[in-house]
């Protein structure tokens, strides 16, 4: 399969269509589930189409083992090129990398606007013209609506997407899908989508899209076994 038709093929785009087009500049969006469900594997997903179109991309990191997103982007890039037989994949890979960009780092050890300083020296002063941020493993009981504040301002500034992670436990209160840990901001928040285990799928829900709040089950759905998001 050669490149362009994998791209237009991708359930990516079905995900897209499903929240008006896919997040733009300035925006942020978060996908919620409890741990293991397969939040990394959508957030990877999100930006190996973006790496597939030779755009760029951010991956921040809070995991502990740094190793962790690296391994999720070289399974993920073997699924992908294993089931849809796609040409010159030496190539593509090296076009992947290229454009990728891996931070790890500690909530203990930096703090918010540092990470933005870091990320802003990156994307201006670096020339790393990066057309999404993803964020993996941030915890949001740490956060507060100021520093929330300041992502999307910089997300604005920068002209980029924000696609977080957020991790609630099984039972955690919320208030049409979202979770309390997000309340306390949720006005600046552009998309939630919840990800839920069913008997033999994950089910995508968004829970906000923009101005609504109601929830929508999206035509999507996780395999269980490898976490990559199908087509229903």
């Amino acid at each position: 399969m050669v490149l362009n038709e994998l791209i237009q093929r991708s359930p990516v785009r079905i995900f897209e269509k499903s929240i008006h087009g896919g997040l733009k500049a300035g925006e942020i969006g978060i996908i919620v589930s409890s741990s293991g469900i397969g939040k990394t594997s959508v957030l990877v997903q999100l930006a190996m189409d973006k790496l597939l179109q030779g755009k760029k991309v951010i991956h921040v990191s809070f995991t502990q083992h740094a190793d962790y997103v690296l391994a999720w982007y070289e399974d993920i890039f073997e699924e992908f090129t294993r089931t849809k037989n796609l040409d010159k994949i030496a190539e593509v890979k090296n076009d992947l990398v290229k454009n990728r960009v891996l931070l790890n780092f500690s909530q203990d050890g930096v703090t918010g606007p540092q990470i933005l300083k870091s990320l802003k020296a990156l994307v201006k002063d670096g020339g790393f013209a990066a057309d999404a941020i993803i964020v993996d493993g941030f915890d949001f009981n740490r956060t507060s609506r100021g520093r929330m504040e300041a992502v999307k301002a910089g997300a604005a500034e920068l002209g980029v997407s924000f696609w977080y992670s957020c991790t609630v436990k099984g039972g955690e209160s919320h208030d049409k899908g979202i979770p309390r840990v997000l309340a306390g901001f949720v006005d600046l928040l552009d998309v939630v989508i919840v990800l839920e285990p069913k008997e033999d799928h994950i089910e995508l829900t968004a829970s906000k899209d923009r101005d609504s709040t109601n929830l929508e089950h999206l035509a999507l759905r996780l395999d269980p076994k490898t976490l990559l998001i199908l087509e229903e």
